[in-house]
């Protein structure tokens, strides 16, 4: 595990760091709570360093990225970008990552945690096919710009952006002269967006972006903005063990697109019915500790089990929220559940605010 790019140029920024997402990156600068604040109502800014690019290039990129990956590379328009799986060849998840269409390339991003299994399927699969491969941690990091705001702090720093497609990446220059890559992400609750730039120019645009308005943010709010979104993280809500639509990532999938690793049971599982489990939401009234791997009631019938949780706290009140997966007979949202020794409700994912405000009424309101 290496510190990220701007770590390593911003000599130690934040109060504290440690590892997420399989780099070192600062953990929070001041209250993870009103980081999350900032973020959610005005403008953050954080480090992505801890996301891995790879550069495919040859005559069979696309063919054969597409014969690797769940969602369709043949089709993917220059300067656009998917959501897939890297599946094994019984369907389990072997990873999850973005790729986009450069043009003479295609750059797929995915976290350092995922950066080495990846890059080995990758070699196994190769045989005679046109395409090279190249790790391009020393030419590429990323900072993310997010909120209500985020536009108008980026237009601050020179970086004009039209109205942009969720992974549309467009070529700009910033105040401070360097070239980038911006990127609209998918994020489905908040306007947020990556910057792509060489390592030597990272802490420059960190610098400019906070002197117009951004505020930083670390990898604790990222966490909890996350989980309060309903956002699935690979090595934590997602498994190799998990089936592809047991995670409700359908953005993931494409059934039209032909062959790939792990199709055969993909296809299997939409013609002859769903599968048993789903991932899906729980929210619960105040702040409650729910660990990872608490189990998921209905009565005294075990249902489904948490895989990560958090509680977000506003004045002088609290939620928690957590993430799991749970029977599909049993997860209808709205449905009151156990988790652990409090009550819960199922909320369907990604959380919006408002769906998020409705089901803590719920929680509140139901008789134990």
């Amino acid at each position: 595990m290496g510190l990220t790019a701007l770590q390593e140029r911003g000599q130690g920024l934040g109060t504290a760091s440690g590892e997420y997402r399989g780099a070192s990156t600062a953990a929070r600068f001041s209250d993870p709570q009103a980081e999350f604040a900032a973020l959610r109502g005005g403008c953050g800014v954080y480090d992505l360093g801890f996301r891995a690019k790879i550069s495919l290039t040859g005559g069979d990129r696309v063919r054969w990225l597409n014969g690797m990956v769940t969602n369709n590379i043949r089709d993917l328009r220059a300067g656009d970008g998917v959501y897939a799986f890297l599946l094994n060849p019984q369907g389990h998840i072997l990873g999850d990552l973005y790729a986009y269409n450069r043009g003479e390339s295609i750059v797929v991003d995915t976290d350092q945690s995922q950066l080495e299994k990846m890059l080995a399927t990758f070699d196994h699969y190769i045989i005679m096919d046109d395409v090279e491969i190249a790790n391009l941690n020393d030419q590429v990091t990323a900072l993310g710009v997010g909120g209500v705001r985020s536009r108008e702090v980026l237009a601050a720093c020179g970086m004009q952006i039209s109205d942009m497609r969720p992974l549309e990446i467009v070529k700009v220059k910033s105040e401070t002269g360097a070239e980038l890559s911006v990127v609209r992400t998918d994020d489905p609750i908040l306007e947020s967006y990556e910057l792509w730039l060489n390592p030597a120019e990272v802490r420059n645009t960190w610098d400019a972006l906070m002197a117009h308005g951004a505020t930083p943010i670390g990898s604790e709010a990222l966490e909890l903005h996350r989980i309060a979104s309903g956002v699935p993280l690979y090595g934590v809500d997602i498994r190799e063990r998990d089936l592809p639509q047991e995670t409700e990532q359908t953005r993931a999938l494409n059934f039209n697109k032909g062959c790939y690793v792990g199709q055969e049971i993909v296809e299997r599982i939409r013609s002859r019915g769903a599968v048993h489990r789903k991932f899906s939401g729980f929210a619960v009234a105040g702040d409650a500790k729910i660990a990872a791997g608490t189990k998921v009631l209905v009565g005294e019938k075990e249902v489904g089990e948490v895989t990560s949780a958090a509680t977000l706290r506003a004045s002088e009140s609290a939620k928690t929220i957590a993430l799991g997966y749970i029977r599909r007979e049993a997860g209808t949202p709205g449905r009151s559940v156990t988790i652990g020794a409090v009550r819960a409700t199922v909320i369907a994912v990604p959380i919006g605010d408002s769906t998020l405000s409705a089901e803590e009424r719920a929680v509140e309101e139901r008789p134990a």
